[in-house]
């Protein structure tokens, strides 16, 4: 395993921040959330649903935030992965194309 995956925690944290809270990942996990946790709900919660006793609040709160976590981090994770792919690929290039301009030099 190489050092440089760890080279720049700092920025890797900002970027992933920064990718959590845009791009559409908001929007993407609060949708997936909403169909997960009320499936959720309704299985955990079912004899409250039906009336037959109390609502645990906080158990619905968590039931609705743990799906919406588990997209975002989902969502951040590859964005984060594709962005070292491409900036792999990019130093590749870089790369050939200083050794392309060392074997021919301009005239």
């Amino acid at each position: 395993m190489s050092l440089s995956r760890f080279a720049h925690p700092l920025r890797h944290c900002k970027e992933a921040c920064e990718l959590a809270v845009s791009h559409g990942t908001p929007v993407r996990a609060a949708k997936l959330a909403l169909v997960v946790g009320t499936l959720l709900v309704l299985i955990n919660q079912w004899e409250a649903v039906a009336g037959k006793s109390d609502m645990d609040w906080l158990k619905v709160l968590l039931t609705y935030c743990v799906p919406y976590l588990v997209s975002t981090y989902t969502s951040v994770s590859k964005d984060l992965h594709l962005l070292r792919q491409s900036r792999v690929a990019e130093q590749e290039v870089h790369r050939e194309a200083e050794k392309t301009r060392f074997q021919n030099p301009p005239l």
